[in-house]
């Protein structure tokens, strides 16, 4: 019953036609009514604030045969013209109104230019076209005030970053904000623009993006900046299933119970996380997790998901491991709970607790940070059962098996008598 990645292309093709087959009717009756799921007309609206630097390098003249400071004002009106419904933005600084060289003041520099809200586009363009270059670059300081900003509400949140360049006033380092940020388990993802970058800023605004599940975009052309800006806030007003932040403990007895639903937490390196969730007879659990490793890790890892009853006894695992760098890394599990079955105490018909155990064995290296822990995916879902929970235990595929019997019988039957047939052409051209 383990579920594994597979690797091979033909394979995976093959269980992804046998699953849209078999398991399709029983993911439609997947409970959507647990946390992370929610009505279409209560849709919270998005808030997304739109963060730009503008320090004294925005001056620089190689974008478009324009300052990058006039392509950003160029991009930003075109980008507000387009702001969807449903979505609240707001516009913070960078940079924008101390020229002096005092470290102090200049790494306080960061305002917030027009207030995360309903759009005035008018009043939001005439407040972006007043920007000059000026001073210093605090990103740190900045990102930390715009989660400020997007503070309250359940509804998605986004940073949208544009820089051209580091951060001038570390520490904080802006990477350790964003993960601080992450950390909180308030769902806010920061996206990074760099504007026509260096390899040095390239990595910095790479790690802001990745500490919080964003994206990285270097730009040298307005209308590209233009674009993905649209489209990041375009992105914001989709409707997304929020994950719900949850703490695991290192024991089952004390885990929070799980509906079905999609959860956040965080682990640290080589941890244990247990949760619980109660299946009742004739139904099966789904579960999967993602662990990402948003810093540099250590080569060989792996990430195990088991369940277990609450006396420990395991009833099925799933697995996967990698090596190198990668964003994330992912596994799952089902277990059939047949109608009319009991408890580990003996109750029939009750609901049976089951504990998921979410664990790692990442490491890093002695420079890179451990806390806060590595982000962690939750996914939880309660379905019915197969009719035999049988059908259910080889690697997922239910009466599958049956289909995939009769293909390797019959590819054996074809090479058998594929086989005659070319000794009878050999022993006929031999005679000739």
């Amino acid at each position: 019953m383990i579920i594994r990645k597979r690797s091979a292309a033909a394979a995976s093709a093959l269980l992804a036609a046998l699953s849209l087959g078999l398991l399709a009717p029983a993911t439609a009756a997947a409970d959507d009514s647990g946390p992370g799921a929610m009505a279409p007309d209560k849709v919270p609206t998005a808030k997304v604030d739109l963060v730009l630097d503008v320090s004294g390098s925005m001056s620089t003249r190689d974008i478009d045969g324009q300052t990058r400071m006039t392509a950003a004002k160029q991009a930003f009106d075109q980008v507000l013209d387009g702001v969807p419904q449903g979505v609240d933005l707001g516009i913070r600084t960078l940079g924008a109104t101390y020229p002096g060289k005092s470290l102090a003041l200049g790494c306080k520099d960061t305002r917030q230019l027009y207030p995360v809200g309903p759009l005035d586009r008018d009043e939001a363009k005439t407040a972006v076209g007043t920007l000059e270059p000026t001073g210093w670059t605090p990103i740190g300081p900045a990102l930390l005030a715009a989660a400020d900003d997007l503070a309250g509400g359940e509804a998605s949140r986004r940073i949208v970053l544009i820089s051209d360049g580091e951060d001038t006033c570390s520490p904080p380092d802006p990477c350790d904000v964003a993960r601080e940020i992450a950390a909180k388990g308030i769902h806010l993802t920061i996206d990074t623009l760099g504007l026509v970058p260096d390899a040095k800023t390239q990595r910095q605004l790479s790690c802001i993006a990745e500490a919080t599940g964003g994206t990285y975009t270097s730009v040298k052309h307005r209308a590209e900046l233009s674009g993905r800006v649209g489209q990041l806030v375009h992105r914001a007003a989709d409707p997304a299933a929020t994950p719900v932040a949850t703490h695991g403990t290192d024991d089952c007895s004390s885990a929070p119970a799980l509906a079905p639903g999609l959860y956040s937490d965080r682990e640290e390196f080589a941890q244990h996380r247990f949760y619980r969730v109660a299946v009742a007879p004739g139904q099966e659990l789904r579960a999967s997790v993602s662990v990402a490793d948003d810093r540099a890790v250590n080569p060989d890892y792996g990430v195990l998901l088991r369940a277990v009853t609450t006396h420990g006894r395991e009833i099925v695992r799933g697995t996967e491991a990698g090596s190198g760098r990668t964003d994330a890394v992912s596994t799952g599990l089902r277990y059939p709970r047949p109608g009319g079955g009991s408890s580990d105490d003996g109750a029939a018909s009750a609901a049976e607790t089951v504990c998921l155990e979410v664990s790692n064995s990442y490491s890093a290296p002695a420079s890179v940070k451990t806390a806060p822990g590595l982000p962690v995916e939750l996914a939880v879902g309660l379905v019915d059962a197969p009719h035999d929970a049988s059908d259910a235990a080889s690697f997922g595929l239910g009466r599958g098996w049956w289909l995939i019997g009769a293909l390797i019988v019959v590819g054996f039957a074809a090479g058998v008598v594929w086989g005659w047939v070319s000794r009878w052409r050999v022993a006929i051209w031999r005679s000739n």
